[in-house]
């Protein structure tokens, strides 16, 4: 619920907090922003960018993930934020790009964290992050513009086939605070890349992130997670329509190159998992390169 990460919020205008009342947000000098039935609220600023993932695609990505096929995933992710945190995860918990929300909800379900701060810039991605845990909070934004999150108020921060902002994320997280990465390696979706000509994964993709986070964080370890799913034709095009390549292929002409592969067809799930412990020095963003 929003209530649970109001005070982790500021106001995306530039007034550095936010209250909830009667039905929405409000800053001190009375910007106002409504709670949308559903839960979440929009702290855009400005129209929506057009790489929103459309309800189609939040859909196709809900299916995935209730068929267990990134449960390996969703386990690295948890494993990682419990191994950089052995006391607990005493503060937010915040998900820059958090899709449904499920990694989120795994994240507080397995830790003591009081607070998951779910942010998508899809509306339709927000509506099921506000219910996909009693202690999330779900907010549209911009992971390309300044996060309407307080300096400081994150302990931990997941990252997971979203883009970043390194300046945002290192601001947002207190010293000392956790940012897990997830990115996938050049086995993800085998075979399907080649089959169905998706697009591909640079293979320095890993080495890119750490020289984006050189002088802000420093990497703590970085496993690599991997998972054989067996899939229907109807779950391969989810798998495929949930992610970028579902904005740049004919869906008739997908689905007639689905039908066409065998079935079920073995397809690999692959990703890199990166845990990264931001210096000290942490509360502003890191120099210009």
């Amino acid at each position: 619920m929003l209530s649970h990460v109001v005070g982790d919020l500021r106001c995306p205008h530039g007034e550095p907090t936010l209250a909830l009342t009667d039905g929405a947000l409000a800053c001190p000098v009375g910007h106002r922003f409504d709670l949308a039935r559903q839960g979440y609220v929009n702290l855009l600023v400005g129209p929506a960018p057009a790489a929103a993932d459309t309800a189609a695609m939040v859909a196709a990505r809900e299916r995935v993930q209730a068929a267990g096929h990134h449960d390996a995933i969703t386990a690295g992710i948890v494993a990682a934020v419990r191994a950089s945190a052995p006391e607990g995860v005493h503060g937010t918990v915040v998900d820059v790009g958090a899709g449904t929300g499920r990694h989120l909800a795994a994240v507080l379900e397995a830790t003591d964290a009081p607070a998951g701060l779910a942010v998508d810039l899809s509306k339709y991605a927000a509506r099921r992050a506000a219910r996909a845990h009693e202690r999330i909070g779900a907010v549209v934004a911009d992971a390309w513009q300044d996060l309407p999150v307080r300096t400081g108020a994150a302990a931990a921060a997941l990252v997971v086939f979203a883009p970043r902002d390194v300046g945002e994320l290192h601001r947002i997280l207190r010293p000392g605070g956790v940012l897990v990465f997830v990115s996938p390696t050049v086995r993800h979706l085998d075979p399907l890349v080649s089959a169905l000509d998706l697009l591909r994964v640079p293979p320095s993709k890993d080495q890119a992130l750490d020289d984006d986070l050189s002088g802000v964080a420093v990497r703590v370890a970085r496993d690599t997670v991997e998972d054989v799913r067996h899939l229907t034709p109807d779950e391969v095009l989810s798998m495929v329509a949930m992610g970028p390549s579902a904005h740049h292929r004919d869906p008739d002409e997908l689905t007639r190159s689905i039908g066409r592969l065998p079935s079920p067809l073995p397809v690999t799930v692959s990703v890199s998992v990166s845990t990264y412990r931001v210096a000290p020095a942490a509360g502003g963003r890191p120099p210009s390169a």
